[in-house]
């Protein structure tokens, strides 16, 4: 491993003084972590990976002739439809979320469907079957049970099973609990500016999610302090690299990871200070599985075993580089990139409330541009704040 660590001082309480007041925040984390129910939270990597796994084991995909899918509704739950598939003895029930792709197949509006009596609704749903241009749907049975129909798509949807990621997840970070560097994050102390990397995994601290539609993993190495500069007070800028991922293997969402530094995770798990965000998707579409073999695994392994000196060596040249010294050189520089007399203002402003002075380097006005972003409510323009400020780093890079 190329991993170079500075030796970084703690604090008395075991963990780390850090500014969060610079860098991005993201909150992607904690609408997960607010969003879902407790049967949702694991505490540990095996956990969730013997969960999805067994899903999986107990799963199978077909591609099958609509046309001779059979709707049926029983009299005795009249608020449920089950399904005949070709091939089969025994009826698949539609999950809420099949029941909807199911609908969207054959174009006809769930919500309206599930408004009607079963058997009403049957009758509309077998029509559209019968009728349905596409011919052909792919299915995800699973049985528990009873066997549930969990994901209709169109036959060339390329599924990635949720444990394949896990599983890549699990060969850089071990049980994500601190048997290798990466593990669940710590939490910051809001009233001392603390960040304490040794917090105990429980169903509030957690970050590893799992539900019947996805999967969402983020872990840190918070352990390993980097040192990329020093504060206004002459101590360390301190940052830890982190990454979450994502994916769906019923086709709620795409499968996705995003790497970063970042100087924080708090209680409600939003990620602070967060500097270098890179984020690549991947469409469940028909070469998914490729792309994710031969693009987001090695992405993500490459950055769990990279050096940190590209990173630290940006902010360096970003501090270095002075691009301004006079109030006229720091309209020039804001207005020729695109930013309005108001946000030129807005960011001077800023850096000098926060710094003490007015921005002279590249990264005197990122760091701006960034707290001026996150006082936005709107979410398009921190984006676009926060997309531009990037843009000013990349350009030292």
């Amino acid at each position: 491993m190329n991993m170079q660590i500075f030796d970084a001082t703690r604090h008395t309480s075991g963990g780390y003084k850090v500014d969060v007041t610079r860098g991005e925040r993201v909150g992607r984390v904690s609408s997960e972590w607010f969003s879902r129910p407790a049967d949702e939270h694991y505490l540990s990597l095996d956990e969730l990976a013997r969960t999805v796994r067994d899903r999986t084991d107990r799963s199978r995909t077909r591609v099958v002739d609509s046309a001779l899918i059979h709707v049926e509704a029983s009299r005795a739950a009249a608020e449920r439809l089950a399904l005949m598939l070709p091939g089969s003895d025994k009826p698949v029930a539609p999950t809420h979320w099949s029941f909807g792709q199911l609908a969207s197949q054959v174009g006809a509006p769930a919500a309206y469907l599930r408004q009607l009596p079963a058997a009403l609704a049957g009758i509309n749903l077998q029509y559209g079957l019968t009728a349905n241009r596409a011919e052909q749907i792919k299915t995800l049975e699973t049985d528990d049970d009873r066997v549930e129909l969990r994901a209709v798509t169109s036959p060339e949807y390329g599924r990635i099973f949720d444990h394949e990621l896990v599983a890549a997840v699990q060969r850089i970070a071990g049980n994500g609990t601190g048997d290798t560097r990466w593990k669940v994050p710590g939490v910051l102390d809001w009233s001392t500016g603390v960040y304490n990397p040794h917090v105990d995994i429980n169903q509030d601290t957690t970050t590893l999610y799992a539900s019947d539609r996805d999967v969402f993993l983020f872990l840190v190495d918070d352990l390993n302090p980097i040192e990329a500069g020093r504060l206004r007070d002459g101590s360390p800028d301190l940052y830890f690299r982190g990454f979450y991922c994502w994916n769906s293997e019923v086709g709620a969402k795409t499968l996705g990871m995003a790497s970063f530094y970042l100087r924080a995770v708090c209680q409600n798990r939003n990620l602070w200070g967060v500097e270098d965000f890179e984020e690549i998707t991947i469409r469940h579409s028909k070469y998914a599985a490729s792309r994710f073999a031969h693009e987001a695994v090695p992405a993500l392994t490459r950055f769990a075993n990279s050096s940190a000196m590209p990173f630290i060596n940006g902010i360096r040249a970003a501090r270095e580089m002075i691009v301004a010294r006079t109030d006229e050189d720091r309209s020039q520089f804001l207005r020729k990139r695109g930013f309005s007399k108001a946000e030129t203002a807005k960011i001077v402003e800023t850096v000098l409330t926060e710094e003490g002075r007015k921005p002279e380097s590249v990264f005197d006005f990122v760091q701006g541009i960034t707290a001026v972003a996150r006082g936005k409510t709107h979410q398009d323009a921190r984006l676009d704040l926060e997309t531009r400020a990037k843009k000013l780093l990349d350009r030292v890079a």
